[in-house]
């Protein structure tokens, strides 16, 4: 089995080359972001700490956590927001290997994990390594306003704060553009996935 980690900046089309890998080979799709949220709900191992760290006041009426007051509290807080990924972060690698453990005992050929912090949170001790997706600056500011509505203010937080991309490339052993059409990414997604058959 081939565990290969998929990164790249706000944007790029991350979740689009995970769907088609995940409908296109016999492959397991974790996504961290997914992992983590499921890990906050009542009663997961993430969720008593959170409420511990901020409060009753980021729960709603059914006792589930606000996410969306989570995050405005942590962009004014760095360490707030470090002692959240703190708590989360671990859980989710742990939930993650678990989780090939499985796919390796089902016999699936390939398990990809996409997470924002792939390299800053070393899944490179997991995986066999990483792939970078990218895409152009400026397709990628067009993308985020066009489908999540962002403002540039928010694209311009979210980007300051996210690895250069020549970190992604220093830390990537594959590069998928993915800046033009999706017909020429599935072209270079199925090049390197010939390597491995």
């Amino acid at each position: 089995m081939r565990i290969i980690g998929i990164t790249g900046g706000v944007g790029a089309g991350k979740t689009e080359v995970m769907t088609y890998i995940g409908q296109h080979y016999d492959a397991a799709v974790i996504k961290a972001d997914e992992v983590g949220y499921l890990l906050m709900e009542p009663g997961r191992e993430c969720y008593a700490p959170i409420v511990r760290l901020f409060g009753r006041q980021i729960t709603d009426e059914s006792g589930n956590l606000n996410r969306k007051r989570i995050a405005e509290l942590i962009f004014r807080d760095q360490e707030k927001l470090r002692q959240m990924n703190q708590i989360v972060h671990p859980a989710v690698k742990a939930y993650v290997r678990r989780a090939i453990a499985e796919e390796e005992k089902a016999g699936t050929s390939y398990v990809f994990i996409e997470a924002a912090l792939l390299i800053e949170d070393h899944y490179d001790e997991i995986c066999d390594e990483l792939w970078y997706i990218y895409a152009d600056e400026r397709v990628r500011r067009d993308r985020l306003r066009r489908g999540r509505n962002y403002s540039d203010d928010r694209i311009d937080s979210i980007m300051e704060n996210q690895l250069s991309e020549e970190e992604f490339s220093e830390h990537c052993d594959f590069e998928v553009d993915n800046s033009g059409a999706f017909e020429e990414t599935i072209k270079q997604i199925a090049r390197r996935m010939s390597k491995y058959e």
